[in-house]
């Protein structure tokens, strides 16, 4: 395999040189040294700018760098735009940074009567959740699959673009082809894959990756209903799909015991649904899980999308169902109501 700098160099920083490399070639000037490379930046930056406004007809100027004000990448174009970017690679924004980006650029651009283009770069993988709270904080994304499109477009002969754009195709090939591997040899990239799926094809509340001591794992919460003061939802926790409840903060062992024995006693033997291997005591707690044979596949199994989904939607309206029949702790003259 040829080697590639960027499956060695795989923070952001060296992504964020990237990206600065580029818009830097964007400038006409640099046209001499590599035509069809800057041919590509030009398409690169007029990629971004049409994400928030409209593009200018010639690109005359761009000056680009790194690390202005804590905004990792920025670009000027012709003195009228100012581009700002924000590039994720496994990591997601937090503590409300782009809104106080965006409040950057939006002076400096009020000072020298520029337009302003925030942009959101995610290289990883993340929840459509997660992605619309960033463009509620003003910022466009543009995500690999389309950065991909962009950089594909052009026959570039650049060692550093075609390991950017290799890297960048091989991240996207390992989480799109769990649709043509066995069950068992799903790794982490895999279960990604599959809830980027899952969530195009129904509602799921959100996924993200679990720390815990033995390393973690992937989850995705397909939904959450309101019962008697306490929250039971599903999950799948990368195998197992688990019933659990939570925020419980109160009587732990009691709430779990109820809601264990409500799902046991109503469950039917073909769900497959059973009693966790070990009781847990936290806030959020499991008391039922169907393994991952019963309701995904078998382990030498090609995963049927369909039937997966089919199953799933059944489970939700048994938990529903058992939800709304059961009586509330307080006793029959207590309201229970469930929700998706």
């Amino acid at each position: 395999m040829k080697p590639n700098l960027f499956s060695l160099a795989t923070k952001e920083l060296s992504q964020d040189a990237f990206i600065a490399w580029l818009l830097q070639w964007a400038d006409p000037r640099c046209c001499e040294f590599n035509e069809e490379l800057h041919v590509a930046a030009e398409s690169f930056i007029r990629e971004l700018i049409s994400l928030q406004g409209d593009v200018p007809k010639t690109i005359d100027k761009v000056e680009a760098g790194r690390q202005w004000e804590n905004i990792d990448v920025w670009a000027e174009v012709n003195n009228t735009h100012l581009v700002i970017i924000e590039d994720k690679v496994g990591t997601g924004q937090h503590s409300d940074q782009l809104s106080r980006y965006r409040a950057i650029g939006e002076k400096w651009c009020q000072e020298r009567r520029c337009k302003l283009v925030c942009v959101y770069i995610k290289t990883y993988s993340d929840s459509a959740l997660n992605l619309k709270d960033v463009e509620r904080q003003g910022f466009a994304v543009l995500n690999r699959k389309r950065l991909l499109e962009v950089l594909n477009a052009h026959n570039v002969q650049s060692d550093i673009y075609i390991d950017f754009r290799d890297r960048l195709d091989q991240l996207e090939r390992l989480e799109t082809s769990f649709d043509q591997k066995k069950i068992s040899a799903w790794d982490g990239n895999d279960w990604k894959g599959f809830y980027q799926a899952l969530e195009q094809r129904r509602p799921v509340v959100n996924w993200g990756f679990v720390n815990n001591p033995a390393g973690g794992f992937w989850n995705l919460v397909l939904n959450r209903f309101d019962h008697d003061g306490v929250c039971p939802y599903m999950q799948i926790e990368q195998g197992n799909l688990c019933f659990k409840v939570g925020e419980v903060f109160d009587s732990r062992r009691d709430v779990r015991e109820r809601f264990h024995n409500l799902l046991m006693s109503a469950a039917q033997p073909e769900m497959g649904v059973q009693r966790p291997s070990r009781f847990g005591n936290g806030t959020y707690m499991t008391v039922a899980v169907v393994p991952r044979q019963v309701w995904l596949g078998e382990d030498d199994q090609i995963i049927d999308f369909d039937a997966v989904l089919t199953r799933l939607a059944r489970y939700e309206l048994w938990l529903k169902e058992v939800i709304e029949k059961a009586e509330p702790v307080g006793g029959a003259n207590s309201p229970a109501v469930a929700v998706l």
